[in-house]
């Protein structure tokens, strides 16, 4: 069982739903989630149903189930740890890696790694078992083809602690991209409005009814019409790093999705270059945030080396 206690403190312009306010302001839980983990809340002390207006000034308690179980099957997948302790595990991902198990999906995942890991830790007598219910311990996500840096708990307390953190916005995340063109700019910062594509549900584009996404990014190099580009997120939208490259006209090169029309013959093969360089943390019983780091992937020295092998433009 998870449980907040929270006051609006003037994010909302008008009176709105609670299951609204949960699932799009404070991100604990979407709507499908409040319905599936059996979401109760009371409102100013008294019990309320989840169609109830709130509004600023309103004292919000909130209480939830775990997350569901998943069958998942422990596989000995070598892992780039960064960092280990009993109750969370920080891995250079590797690119091509699905974090969690989905349709298709159900082995050879990040999940099933670090579930064998844990059972290393704890129960090594398992490790060879069957498929088992357990709750994934998977706090955020990276795409399959995006490398880099994440963080998963071991316990739920954890779990909670560490999720908490990016629902609040309080994490640090920096990534790298080599991009398309060099923008105008050298430093900027991109706001707009992201939801699901609906000619193409693979897709997330920029929209008048979409999620409010911002993003920082600064120039680190250009060469040959490329740039090598740092992006700090300051939300957290699927694909939200991917849209908005596309979006300012300099898609992130070998993008499948978003840069179709942008392949040139010298990178006609390459494939996506999007890494989660940084992340900075607070781990549970500490005080400071912790900043864990990975080096670019070889992907990334290739491409910058044959860029400096080239001829510049004009």
């Amino acid at each position: 069982m998870h449980s907040i206690v929270t006051v609006i403190n003037g994010e909302i312009q008008k009176p709105l739903r609670l299951d609204r306010y949960v699932s799009e302001f404070l991100k604990i839980l979407s709507r499908s989630q409040i319905k599936t983990r059996n979401l109760k809340a009371n409102i100013n002390g008294k019990k309320a149903k989840l169609s109830k207006l709130v509004s600023n000034g309103d004292e919000l308690e909130l209480i939830w189930d775990e997350s569901p179980v998943i069958d998942l099957i422990p596989e000995d997948i070598p892992l780039d740890i960064i960092y280990e302790d009993d109750n969370c595990i920080v891995v250079n991902k590797a690119q091509g890696m699905v974090v969690h198990p989905g349709a298709g999906n159900r082995q050879g995942t990040l999940a099933n790694a670090l579930y064998y890991r844990r059972l290393t830790m704890n129960k090594p007598e398992l490790r060879d078992s069957q498929p088992l219910s357990v709750r994934p311990g998977i706090v955020h996500r990276l795409d399959k083809d995006t490398s880099g840096i994440i963080i998963a708990a071991y316990n739920d307390e954890t779990h909670s602690f560490l999720a908490q953190q990016f629902k609040q916005r309080v994490t640090r995340k920096i990534y790298a991209a080599v991009i398309h063109g060099v923008p105008k700019d050298r430093e900027g910062r991109i706001e707009t409005n992201i939801s699901r594509d609906p000619r193409n549900r693979m897709k997330f584009t920029v929209a008048a009814n979409g999620k409010t996404a911002v993003t920082f990014y600064k120039v680190i190099k250009s060469r040959n019409n490329y740039s090598l580009v740092l992006l700090k997120p300051k939300t957290g939208r699927t694909h939200q790093l991917r849209v908005h490259m596309r979006h300012i006209g300099h898609p992130v090169l070998g993008d499948p999705l978003y840069a179709e029309n942008y392949r040139g013959n010298q990178f006609s093969n390459i494939s996506l270059m999007l890494h989660s360089k940084s992340l900075a943390i607070t781990l549970p019983g500490e005080k400071e945030k912790r900043i864990f780091s990975s080096d670019l992937p070889k992907r990334f020295s290739d491409v910058i080396e044959k860029l400096n092998r080239m001829k510049e433009n004009g």
